[in-house]
């Protein structure tokens, strides 16, 4: 009489494995910790993308290729930890993008949503949809997805801004999309501001036209959002680990301006230091005024300079440092997702 031994047998149970393997199969003990870890584990590593070395790069983009030969002119901002994949975070894509003066980056659509935010110059603009909007520093510039879009210059210096997609997010679900237009600029079918006074001013169409989940504002004006700031900073309580942080919103329905892409100002009073904090929740900074410090835990302070651009992954605590003046920053990040799917964990210590 025989009995089945409980004892294990590496041999046997290496061959076992290989059985498995060849009919597609695998032993979910042997991959559990690493499909279900005990926290987030972000392959995106936190890195800083200083302005004075990148700008001179982009400039030397402008002389070996012209807008209409790329389609878009864009230097990717690449993140260490995921190399060669285009991403700045695992979730995020960001480049900078150069226009020169009188070129023309194609007409195109897609089903990756997009944001523009402006650092450098004066003259760019972007239409979108049949409206055409002058960008200027600091203004933040939508792309809804599967939108006719265009870029331009009229002006006589070089013009430079961010862009972030969510093309990490729709290139995993399989869900991307491009189409080229039959012409590189769009037929213009509205007059510059009709966006924004239509839907930005405090006011509603009676009638609403049909829209997707994207706000219908596509440029939110710098000079409004740090009018706006100013209020704030004299009146509202600031939070010791955001500063004064508030988020560009869909008029129509005071979500996030875009589904997919959580973008938010934030105010850093001169002297503020926060407090460590951390999220889920993948992020991308870009300073606009002052010299803030960003401080990732167990490491040296990092000073930003204005347009320098910092990546922080989820679940990485950090706190800002701000310096003898305001600081300023730009973020956009993937927390709308994250609140929508009821992933969104926050740690404030």
């Amino acid at each position: 009489m025989t009995t089945e031994s409980n004892t294990p047998n590496t041999i046997e149970r290496s061959a076992y494995y290989a059985e498995l393997s060849a009919l597609q199969l695998a032993p979910l003990w042997e991959r559990l910790k690493g499909l279900v870890p005990t926290d987030p584990r972000p392959n995106a590593v936190p890195y800083h993308w200083a302005w004075n070395l990148v700008r001179p790069q982009l400039l030397t983009a402008g002389r070996a290729i012209t807008a209409e030969e790329a389609e878009r002119r864009v230097l990717v901002l690449e993140n260490p930890g995921l190399e060669g994949k285009s991403q700045i975070t695992d979730t995020l894509y960001a480049g900078l993008q150069l226009i020169m003066p009188g070129e023309v980056a194609p007409a195109h659509r897609h089903t990756q949503s997009a944001l523009r935010f402006m650092l450098e110059g004066v003259g760019g603009f972007t239409a979108v949809s049949g409206e055409k909007t002058t960008m200027h520093r600091g203004d933040l510039v939508l792309t809804p997805y599967w939108t006719w879009h265009d870029h331009g210059h009229d002006g006589d210096e070089p013009v430079i801004w961010l862009d972030g997609l969510d093309v990490p997010l729709v290139n995993f679900l399989k869900a991307g999309f491009r189409e080229e237009h039959q012409a590189n600029r769009q037929v213009l079918s509205k007059p510059e501001g009709d966006s924004l006074a239509r839907f930005g001013s405090g006011l509603l169409p009676v009638v609403m036209p049909s829209m997707s989940g994207t706000s219908p504002v596509f440029n939110y004006p710098y000079a409004r959002t740090r009018e706006a700031l100013d209020v704030l900073q004299r009146s509202t309580d600031i939070d010791k680990h955001l500063g004064i942080c508030m988020r560009y919103v869909n008029p129509v329905n005071g979500d996030w301006a875009i589904p997919t892409l959580g973008t938010t100002i934030r105010l850093l009073p001169k002297g503020f230091n926060s407090t460590f904090y951390r999220s889920t929740e993948s992020a991308v900074f870009v300073v606009i005024e002052g010299e803030p410090a960003v401080i990732v835990e167990g490491s040296a302070p990092v000073v930003l300079g204005p347009n320098d651009v910092f990546a922080v992954p989820g679940w990485l605590r950090h706190r800002f440092e701000s310096s003898s003046s305001d600081s300023l920053l730009f973020s956009f990040s993937d927390r709308p997702v994250h609140e929508k799917l009821g992933l969104l964990r926050e740690e404030r210590s």
